[in-house]
């Protein structure tokens, strides 16, 4: 027992250049969004919370090591006003935050945007027998290779469904919190079979009738990788 805990030391030592400036990290003045997402470069980036009272980011190793928790300082704070606004619109459930940007922006692993601190990846909130069901919410990076059919339903677990009711007032929210912070929703992208079962919903209806861009047409391959999350960039309001 001894040695373990030894060499767990040892490589906490070992790999503290990665973790500690993430953990040291502090929130401060305004950031500079240089470019696009597809081409940026992020200046005076925030990070956003590991967790908090009803979010938390989703992997500890792209938080710590990858350093994939950090987006514009606006956003940041649109981000947080959208949840808090979510606490009320739908108390009961616990979102997760994917991958944000890179500490300077650039390029990202895994990734053609997140390039300029103005893109996030959302989990899809799920449900079971018409209750929250988080189980799947602690698979961390291997959460993107989940697969859901055109209903929104878990391929290898079918009574686990996508709520798109809940997914759609968090983009609401959203879309309230950018519009107050100076900014605004660009596109969302989600694996276009799916739409059609979010844009069903009441809340998906108010989403549409906000004129709110979804992408019409995605690579094979991007359109498959979206639907365990929504894909939304975001842009200064002008």
């Amino acid at each position: 027992m001894k040695k373990l805990r030894l060499l767990a030391l040892f490589l906490l030592l070992l790999t503290a250049p990665f973790y500690l400036p993430n953990i040291l990290h502090s929130n401060e003045g305004e950031s500079v969004a240089v470019g696009t997402p597809r081409k940026g470069s992020l200046e005076n980036a925030y990070q956003i919370d590991f967790f908090n009272k009803n979010y938390r980011f989703f992997s500890w190793i792209s938080y710590f090591f990858m350093d994939n928790g950090f987006l514009h300082s606006k956003l940041y704070q649109s981000v947080v006003d959208s949840y808090a606004e979510c606490e009320t619109t739908c108390p009961d459930i616990d979102f997760r935050i994917m991958e944000c940007s890179n500490t300077e922006g650039g390029p990202m692993y895994l990734h053609k945007s997140h390039r300029n601190g103005m893109s996030i990846d959302f989990m899809t909130p799920l449900t079971r027998d018409g209750k929250p069901y988080t189980l799947y919410d602690h698979l961390g990076l291997w959460h993107y290779f989940l697969e859901f059919d055109a209903d929104g339903r878990l391929s290898f677990d079918k009574e686990v469904s996508i709520d798109f009711e809940t997914m759609a007032k968090h983009i609401i929210a959203l879309d309230n919190a950018t519009r107050k912070n100076g900014l605004r929703i660009r596109i969302v992208i989600l694996k276009i079979n799916l739409k059609a079962a979010f844009f069903k919903t009441p809340s998906g209806q108010e989403v549409k009738r906000r004129n709110i861009y979804f992408a019409r047409k995605l690579d094979p391959f991007v359109d498959s990788m979206h639907d365990d999350h929504y894909h939304i960039d975001f842009t200064v309001l002008i």
